[in-house]
């Protein structure tokens, strides 16, 4: 029998997500720029591709090329407004306050049906330091979407502002992302033969989550020479029980040397990394393989010997 205490909490969580799924109805029938990316997400294309014992599902979606390809260094980002600011949104725009700093947004170029934007609503960088358990608490609150953060320097598209995106976990009785089914093969805090490396944390204490997922990516940063915040993308959903799973990505650089050298337009992010690949360009879609989308992530994810030292520093710390 579920506590009192546990069936406030999925109470609050099922209104929170009725407001949720009210907030995008009412944005795809009102607001013209989502509702055309609506129309190019009926129109992408998917297919599957093994890496070899997992599957990733290749997505030719033509609107992201905005994302993949946004420039994120600091002369591009200070000649442009924000344009997650609130003053700097079109006026069909509009949020569903989640908590006292965070405003979920419908994204325009959405991935997946019920893509939403998880905003700040001040305007400062984008940054984990201090927000590892609101990002746990939002994954909690929505169950039924995927939360994930994109560090500044490997897959934000906005690094000036902090934000989560919030993608919707099932289409019907279907699980979208690969990495929910994927961590049933971890053991322990890793998945073997995955290629691309990934620390799985899986607690019913939030509490003990935040602390944890917090002393990783302090030892990243000591390992990596990369501070205040290493390279990381991280993804976070919900359990039946009310606890939490993070999955966390260390990385070794952004762009895979493929992107760089304009053989592939695929830039890997967490919802890649999740999962659900990206590829904004017919023909780089047609033409990839899975074997390539491997050595993608084996590329862009830390090295064996970083992840491995890191680990090893981490248990110590436990």
């Amino acid at each position: 029998m579920k506590s009192g205490r546990a069936n406030n909490a999925e109470q609050a969580a099922s209104g929170l997500s009725r407001w949720v799924r009210e907030l995008i109805a009412e944005q795809s029938r009102s607001w013209p720029l989502l509702q055309r990316g609506l129309e190019g997400l009926r129109a992408a294309e998917s297919r599957t591709v093994s890496i070899g014992a997992f599957e990733v599902s290749l997505r030719h979606i033509p609107h992201r090329i905005v994302s993949t390809t946004a420039a994120v260094d600091k002369a591009s980002i200070e000649k442009r407004p924000c344009f997650l600011c609130a003053a700097n949104l079109p006026p069909e725009e509009h949020g569903l306050p989640l908590n006292a700093e965070f405003t979920a947004y419908c994204n325009p170029f959405p991935i997946v049906d019920g893509h939403l934007t998880v905003v700040h609503n001040d305007h400062r960088p984008q940054a984990i330091d201090g927000r590892v358990r609101t990002l746990i608490d939002l994954a909690v609150a929505l169950p039924d979407w995927l939360f994930i953060y994109n560090g500044p320097a490997c897959g934000a598209s906005a690094p000036d502002h902090l934000h989560f995106q919030a993608l919707a976990r099932h289409e019907g009785d279907a699980t979208i992302f690969p990495i929910e089914t994927d961590v049933r093969r971890a053991e322990g805090v890793t998945i073997p033969g995955y290629r691309r490396r990934v620390v799985v944390i899986q607690e019913p204490d939030l509490s003990r989550l935040a602390v944890r997922v917090e002393r990783l990516i302090a030892v990243l940063g000591d390992v990596t020479g990369r501070k205040p915040e290493p390279l990381i993308n991280m993804a976070a959903f919900a359990d039946d029980a009310g606890g939490c799973t993070v999955c966390l990505f260390p990385r070794s650089k952004h762009r895979p040397r493929v992107y760089e050298t304009k053989e592939l337009t695929v830039s890997p992010a967490s919802v890649d990394l999740s999962g659900i690949v990206v590829v904004p360009v017919k023909a780089d879609y047609d033409k990839v393989t899975g074997e390539a989308i491997g050595q993608i992530f084996d590329e862009v994810t830390l090295d064996n010997d970083g992840f491995n030292a890191a680990l090893r520093q981490w248990d110590e710390k436990a």
